[in-house]
């Protein structure tokens, strides 16, 4: 149904077909639609050992090689610093696109990236669409990073002071996230923040025979056949799945806030400077029984995302850059960075 409103819409916004194409036309006007393969070598196999009596055993851990699959669409200009690319891959990562402001008024990027790292998979997905004016800013994006564990929709709409090279913004912000901070683990905790964890199994449907060292799946199927591979192989397992099926169960939790920034842009062939920030310093509570502020003792606290390029071209020969960008969102860090000298050779 949701789907057929989506199509009843698109039709009606073709009443006027010349007048409808020209504005698709526009914008997707120097945007670019990518669909790449990438992969590469994964960990190496691993020999392991361990001694069952008087006999030696070992086996041999395989991690398969990583790859990735992504597709994609973005129109995004290039500030002065960015370099150009005959093909899109993919892999490209391009800090400036968390920043507030870009340089087109009208800018978006959508993208999936299915990929395998160290043996795990991820389904990761990076969209966002970016209206900057004058005197206000609006950008709306979902993220979500399986290897930093992170996944969230987020939308602003900002007062913008400013059109130069500093400018400052005030405005609101709403998430759409997971109950982070929810510990499904907690009514399972002594006071001395030890986990029961016997009993989690056995309400979880294993069994235990401590006297027979026998310790069965809900299945009915032998997974150990001591306490000391009960504890340290089996259960780490059964906790992890018991959380992950935990907080699936609950839904997705909004979060309203207030937001202060700025953005900073400043180019030259010699040197470049390009930084932003976001504060969200003001949560509003809705009571919620998940809401973050029943996981924070009811008190206030601190979000907050920024990133930094900057480049300086000593002379022909030598030069430096630092570029990295960092956020913080209801206590999860997850953040990226690199640096560096070059020295070019005449």
């Amino acid at each position: 149904m949701r789907y057929i409103a989506i199509l009843i819409l698109l039709l009606a916004s073709c009443a006027a077909p010349k007048k409808c194409c020209s504005q698709i036309k526009k914008a997707f006007k120097f945007s670019t639609f990518y669909v790449a393969a990438n992969g590469g070598t994964s960990l190496s196999d691993e020999d392991i050992y361990s001694v069952d009596g008087s006999t030696l055993v070992y086996d041999t851990i395989f991690t398969p090689y990583d790859y990735s699959l992504t597709m994609g669409i973005r129109r995004i200009k290039r500030f002065g610093y960015e370099g150009s690319t005959p093909f899109k891959d993919g892999t490209e990562t391009s800090f400036s696109d968390a920043a507030s402001v870009g340089r087109s008024p009208f800018e978006y990027l959508f993208e999936v990236d299915y990929k395998r790292q160290e043996g795990i998979e991820y389904f990761d997905q990076t969209h966002f669409l970016r209206y900057v004016k004058d005197n206000w800013l609006a950008k709306a994006e979902y993220i979500k990073d399986g290897f930093a564990d992170i996944e969230y929709f987020e939308s602003s709409q900002r007062v913008r002071v400013g059109k130069g090279k500093l400018s400052f913004n005030l405005g609101a912000v709403q998430r759409l996230a997971e109950p982070y901070g929810y510990d499904p683990l907690e009514e399972w905790s002594f006071d001395n923040n030890r986990i029961h964890y016997t009993c989690l199994a056995i309400e979880e449907g294993y069994s235990v025979d401590v006297y027979e060292s026998e310790y069965k799946n809900p299945n009915g199927d032998v997974v150990a056949t001591s306490s000391e591979v009960w504890n340290q192989v089996v259960m780490p397992g059964i906790l992890k799945d018991f959380v992950e099926e935990k907080r699936k169960e609950l839904d997705n939790q909004w979060q309203h806030s207030v937001v202060v920034g700025f953005d900073f842009y400043h180019y030259k062939k010699n040197f470049w400077l390009h930084s932003w920030g976001n504060l969200m310093p003001y949560h509003y509570d809705n009571g919620n029984e998940f809401s973050y502020h029943n996981f924070n003792d009811g008190e206030q606290w601190y979000d907050y995302s920024g990133g930094l390029i900057f480049g300086y071209k000593l002379n022909k020969n030598l030069g430096c850059f630092v570029e990295g960008k960092y956020n913080k969102y209801w206590n999860k860090e997850w953040y990226d960075f690199k640096c560096g000298i070059n020295y070019v050779i005449f």
